[in-house]
């Protein structure tokens, strides 16, 4: 088979393959042929600033040599083995992981993906516990396949809809102070958003775990209030619930903390986590359980598995990614460098009318678009995005982009997520393209009014 030219590779990919989350129609991908550091490169050799780490993944930045000759020594001395079998490469990252994790979470199961890691979280709990239910956060996303994505608060389980959803979750409101789902203001309102878990509790028996992103991701980088997640943790502890922390998106130093659970004292039953635990250089989910609850399933057949279980190349590439963090202080540089993103993001909303809110921890933040500041008006509703009508914020994106800059947003959000090695000056120039973009949503205003 003759390889294609570079110029043909793009039109190949764009008329043989599928994109998950979009519609196929009107798909035109860039054809990216390298990437180092912060930057990535297309066929035409024009540089793009990764400002959001791809999906939120490549935490290390691109073409880390410590990564890839790790990859590379692990694959020459063992490539893969079945899941029953142990490895040195299993053994080192056990002690990386006890390292580096949220005290109390010393047992690990490994798949491919964070949707991976929360389906074995769930049926974990469902196993330990006897019950079935859970509790889940609107908005939230925690992964595509049917058991994950029934535990979504979120438009893509609307879109898919009803067909292939998991009955028996319940859910509970974000705290969301910008746009409270209760119609309350902070602090008067007393956290009473917490207090839904209780509500909930009170009318369903049949809830094993409370699943949750301790800063909501995709849907907003949505920061809660320091008081939300002792309070919840002291009802599910109260009531006998397990707590599912999903870290996909905000392990490995994203809000400048190894684990965001830490910044609010959060200590889950359960965690899960993906993307940067390699840097996103190979596919690797992590579920990781208390002591306790290992006793409770230890005398029953684990309710999950999978072909590439533990695998060997992915689990050495960890090892390597977490020596990587230490080595480099980005779990340090995070926090300091997302406290000047944070600042600079929010002296250049002055200057835009359509940026309704800027929020975020760490090098994790997102830019809220609205078509009215005093109201709050979104441009945009879900059944747009659902119905694949135009969005103010894609055009933003595009705007962004032909500026030199990467970014993904969701119906009215930008999410902004360098990796933990982007410099100064990269933000800088992040931010220079940051402001030309939202001239486009600005001059929307009127129209939209």
């Amino acid at each position: 088979m003759t390889l294609p030219e570079s110029g043909d590779a793009a039109r190949i990919v764009r008329e043989s393959n599928y994109v998950g989350w979009r519609r196929q129609t009107g798909w035109d991908p860039i054809l990216v042929t390298r990437a180092k550091g912060s930057t990535f490169w297309d066929s035409a050799g024009r540089a793009y600033l990764d400002f959001a780490s791809q999906l939120v993944a490549t935490n290390l930045g691109h073409g880390n040599a410590a990564l890839v000759r790790a990859m590379s020594a692990q694959a020459r001395q063992v490539a893969y083995v079945a899941p029953s079998f142990a490895t040195e490469a299993r053994a080192r990252l056990t002690e990386s992981l006890t390292r580096v994790l949220p005290p109390g979470l010393s047992r690990f199961f490994y798949s491919t993906s964070g949707t991976e890691a929360n389906e074995a979280a769930f049926r974990m709990a469902r196993a330990a516990t006897g019950r079935s239910g859970l509790i889940a956060i609107e908005p939230s996303y925690h992964g595509g396949t049917s058991g994950a994505l029934s535990a979504s608060g979120d438009l893509r389980r609307k879109a898919v809809g009803a067909s292939s959803e998991v009955p028996g979750t319940h859910f509970a409101p974000a705290c969301y102070c910008y746009r409270c789902p209760l119609g309350l203001a902070y602090p008067s309102c007393g956290v009473a958003c917490a207090d839904e878990v209780e509500r909930i509790l009170d009318q369903a028996d049949d809830v094993a775990a409370m699943v949750v992103e301790p800063v909501i991701g995709t849907n907003g980088v949505i920061v809660p209030v320091p008081e939300y997640w002792p309070k919840v943790r002291a009802i599910t502890r109260r009531r006998e619930v397990l707590l599912i922390a999903d870290e996909v998106m905000t392990g490995w130093g994203r809000t400048g903390s190894w684990f965001a659970s830490t910044h609010f004292g959060l200590a889950p039953d359960i965690l899960t986590t993906a993307k940067g635990i390699t840097g996103g250089y190979i596919p690797l989910g992590l579920t990781a359980t208390s002591e306790d609850l290992h006793r409770r399933l230890s005398d029953a057949i684990l309710p999950v598995g999978h072909t590439y279980e533990g695998h060997p190349v992915a689990l050495a590439t960890a090892v390597a990614a977490i020596s990587e963090y230490e080595r480099l202080h980005l779990v340090d540089r995070s926090r300091r460098e997302g406290e000047y993103l944070l600042r600079r993001l929010r002296e250049l909303a002055r200057s835009h009318p359509s940026v309704g809110d800027v929020r975020g921890l760490g090098l994790f933040a997102a830019v809220e678009l609205v078509r009215d500041q005093e109201r709050k008006t979104p441009f945009n509703s879900e059944a747009d995005k659902i119905e694949g009508r135009p969005l103010v914020v894609d055009e933003v994106l595009r705007t962004l982009a032909a500026e030199g800059v990467y970014a993904f947003g969701w119906v009215n959000h930008i999410v902004l997520a360098p990796p933990l090695i982007v410099t100064r000056k990269e933000i800088d120039r992040g931010l220079e393209a940051m402001d030309v973009a939202l001239k486009v949503s600005d001059a929307k205003l009127d129209r939209a009014a």
